[in-house]
């Protein structure tokens, strides 16, 4: 009689992350670098958003618009769903330069949705 073997392989079903730049408040000035776990992932522009899969476990995601950096440490599971809402945003003073020089300090924003 022959024996059967049960499969000793296991799938591991990846996450999915997407970080979107559509907030009707961003300044719609410069990009905003995206990276995960240290390296680059995207650079967005007002509108823009990028998705990719990733590993269950812990990452560190880091927006910078050249003028501020935000980070967010957060944890995975297989096959599951995270999506964050990254913005540039301007005080009044900044608002002032934007207007009149074309430039000024941009506040850069990161939330889980």
């Amino acid at each position: 009689m022959r024996s059967r073997r049960r499969s000793a392989y296991t799938f591991r079903v990846p996450a999915s992350l997407t970080v979107d730049r559509n907030a009707p408040d961003d300044a719609q000035q410069r990009q905003i670098i995206v990276s995960l776990d240290g390296e680059p992932i995207a650079e967005l522009m007002f509108g823009d958003s990028v998705t990719r899969e990733i590993s269950a476990g812990p990452h560190t995601l880091l927006v910078d618009n050249t003028w501020n950096k935000k980070s967010i440490n957060f944890t995975t599971a297989e096959n599951e769903k995270i999506s964050f809402l990254t913005k540039s945003r301007s005080s009044r003073f900044a608002e002032f330069l934007l207007m009149f020089f074309g430039a000024g300090p941009l506040k850069v924003f990161l939330t889980r949705q």
